[in-house]
């Protein structure tokens, strides 16, 4: 028995030393010890770049008078100056080629088809306008101007009377823009490459003066006056017959015909033709001075003032606030019932 005593103390000190630690696991309050776990980076969720917006397509101004047979401009008409350079001239005989089919215009419509070119981003919706409402002439059209708000500038306003000049100016954009860019960069070269056409064609006998307009001055200055105060006719001709020389037989006297007449009276004065009562001298060129005369002012648009320059009109023209406005269909229907 003696033998024995010193294991059974071992084991009683072993079982006191184990006593705490069933205690302690056993004790909600006191849980025991959790086991280090290795740390891990999370892990990480594949990046998607964020969705890019859709932009919308260019909206038209007045998407309901854009015709579909016309194409839309390129470029602005007066963008600003740091987004567009200056295009490289043109060569004089390309300008003899981009000034025929309105050389022979009169006077007092070249000047205002030459101003209303370099707005060519407003061509197309005014030529829409003017094919729409072209079964109002006088008073009448010009009080549709003045109620439908149109926010066009006047020199394009002036060309409303005139239909079958803006369906053509809209018809062939890049011609119009062309045709712009150089009245604003090289002026001169314009008017003379005009006086050019013109003396062609008096030299073989298609321009000269009829019950239309008068034919006058000398070489340089040949100016194509009206008859009538306050009638124009818009010209019709084959720039590659009446600026080459007739061929032997050829009758030149029925190379260039003329549209309706076309009244511009005191009620067009807001719209670019102030003045009109006094007769056409406010609307001319001063060729020698390479000058365009509108209400007696020269006028003065260039590339660099494009986006500021608002021209001395002589009844003064501010654009309408607010959208455009239409209120002349039902005209056109009650005139189709009758």
């Amino acid at each position: 028995m003696l033998k024995k005593k010193p294991n059974m103390i071992v084991a009683g000190l072993v079982v006191a030393a184990l006593a705490p630690l069933a205690a302690l696991a056993q004790d909600p309050q006191n849980p025991p010890p959790q086991q280090q776990q290795p740390q891990y980076p999370p892990p990480q969720e594949q990046q998607y770049p964020a969705a890019q917006p859709q932009y919308p397509p260019q909206q038209q101004p007045y998407p309901a008078q854009q015709q579909p047979g016309y194409p839309p401009p390129q470029q602005p008409g007066y963008p600003p100056q740091q987004q567009y350079p200056v295009p490289p001239p043109i060569p004089p005989d390309q300008i003899d080629g981009l000034v025929q089919r309105i050389a022979l215009y009169p006077d007092p419509l070249l000047a205002q088809v030459l101003t209303a070119a370099t707005f060519s981003n407003e061509i197309p919706d005014a030529a829409g306008w003017a094919n729409q409402h072209r079964y109002l002439t006088g008073d009448q059209l010009a009080h549709a101007i003045s109620e439908d708000r149109l926010p066009w500038d006047p020199s394009v306003l002036a060309l409303l009377p005139f239909p079958q000049t803006l369906d053509m100016m809209a018809r062939d954009m890049g011609w119009t823009q062309a045709l712009g860019n150089a009245v604003l960069g090289q002026r001169p070269e314009v008017m003379d490459a005009v006086q050019r056409m013109r003396e062609r064609a008096r030299q073989y006998g298609y321009l000269q003066s009829n019950a239309y307009d008068r034919v006058v001055g000398g070489p340089g200055e040949i100016q194509i006056v009206p008859v009538d105060t306050g009638y124009l006719y818009v010209p019709t001709y084959n720039p590659y017959v009446v600026f080459a020389p007739p061929r032997p037989g050829f009758f030149v006297g029925g190379a260039i015909s003329f549209g309706p007449r076309i009244f511009l009276g005191a009620s067009f004065a807001p719209f670019g033709w102030g003045g009109i009562g006094v007769g056409w001298g406010g609307f001319a060129f001063g060729w020698r001075s390479h000058d365009i005369l509108i209400n007696n002012h020269p006028w003065g648009r260039t590339f660099v003032n494009r986006g500021y320059y608002a021209h001395p009109y002589a009844v003064p023209y501010r654009r309408p606030e607010g959208p455009r406005v239409e209120r002349h269909e039902f005209r056109e229907h009650e005139r189709d019932r009758r």
